[in-house]
């Protein structure tokens, strides 16, 4: 019956992918290739890919206490010599990279800076190594994404995207290594820079104020809404607090592209230079975010703001 099942499964999978492929446009089709590929024997795929990382850290500080060596690849010896970790016994280790030891201890990759968690489990943020190939993981798991909804969701990459994109700050540890959040990373990174489609400037993005930076990436959506194909936020609730930002902002907004003149609550100064380039005075704009964000009005708040339905 369970092999049944999963013939059913891998039957459904096969058909799926057909039509994927049948839909996708040239560039795409490598990529949804390979997911194939990689998804249609998931057990050889991730045997390989256990046996390459334990292979290249083979020198690691941590598995040679685990005591495994350069030939112990298989997952069988791995799980039986290699136990099941949580962060404070990983700390340790941890706390040694971000004080400036560059011995292999959990990597024979170069650690390049850490991932820092939220911090609301423990009180404290946690520290995560990241290697040098990171970006090139990222970059590729990215593309990957990016051709299964080219499929699904057509002209996805047409036009800008109001995206409400907000970086934190950065710190460095004792090593002096930088430890920030993985989404802020992400929007430092030159691949962000050169897939850049949204309305925001970089300089809002980056902006470690966070009522500063909305106030600046809802005015130059807003400034921009012919080109706003799509809205949207990496967690849904930055984009209810987007939506209550517009209801409550709305008033100060119109008065803004009315004038052309940048609110004087925005003092971040690079975020007012990259604002300028974008803001011009435009009363008709104006009075259109007046009739369609006062009091009274019906319908989705971003939708009537930018005279259409965007896709979220």
């Amino acid at each position: 019956m369970a092999a049944k099942g999963i013939s059913t499964i891998g039957a459904a999978s096969r058909s799926l992918s057909s039509s994927l492929m049948a839909a996708a446009k040239e560039p795409d089709v490598e990529n949804l290739r390979l997911i194939e590929e990689l998804t249609s024997n998931v057990d050889a795929v991730q045997e390989r890919v256990l046996a390459e990382i334990l292979g290249r850290n083979a020198d690691a500080e941590y598995l040679d206490k685990c005591g495994l060596d350069a030939s112990d690849t298989d997952r069988a010896t791995f799980r039986a010599k290699v136990p099941v970790a949580s962060y404070d016994d990983l700390k340790p280790y941890v706390k040694r990279i971000a004080n400036g030891d560059r011995s292999p201890i959990l990597s024979t990759h170069p650690i390049i800076e850490f991932f820092t968690s939220s911090g609301t489990s423990a009180g404290e943020r946690k520290l995560m190594p990241i290697v040098t190939d990171e970006m090139a993981r990222r970059e590729v798991l990215s593309s990957l994404a990016t051709s299964v909804l080219n499929v699904y969701v057509p002209g996805l990459h047409t036009g800008k995207g109001l995206y409400f994109l907000f970086a934190r700050s950065e710190t460095k540890t004792p090593g002096g290594l930088t430890a920030q959040p993985a989404l802020t990373s992400v929007y430092k990174s030159e691949h962000f820079k050169r897939a850049y489609a949204y309305t925001s400037p970089m300089a809002a993005i980056l902006c470690e104020d966070a009522s500063q930076s909305m106030y600046a990436q809802m005015l130059c959506g807003l400034c921009q809404r012919h080109d706003v194909l799509r809205v949207g936020a990496v967690f849904a609730a930055a984009l209810v607090r987007a939506i209550r930002f517009l209801q409550l902002n709305w008033a100060q907004l119109a008065a803004d592209i009315e004038t052309g003149e940048l609110n004087p609550r925005v003092t971040d100064p690079s975020v007012r230079e990259a604002v300028a380039v974008i803001l011009r005075p435009d009363a008709e704009l104006a009075e259109f975010i007046r009739t369609e964000s006062a009091p009274g009005a019906t319908g989705p708040a971003l939708s009537r703001a930018f005279g259409q339905k965007p896709s979220v």
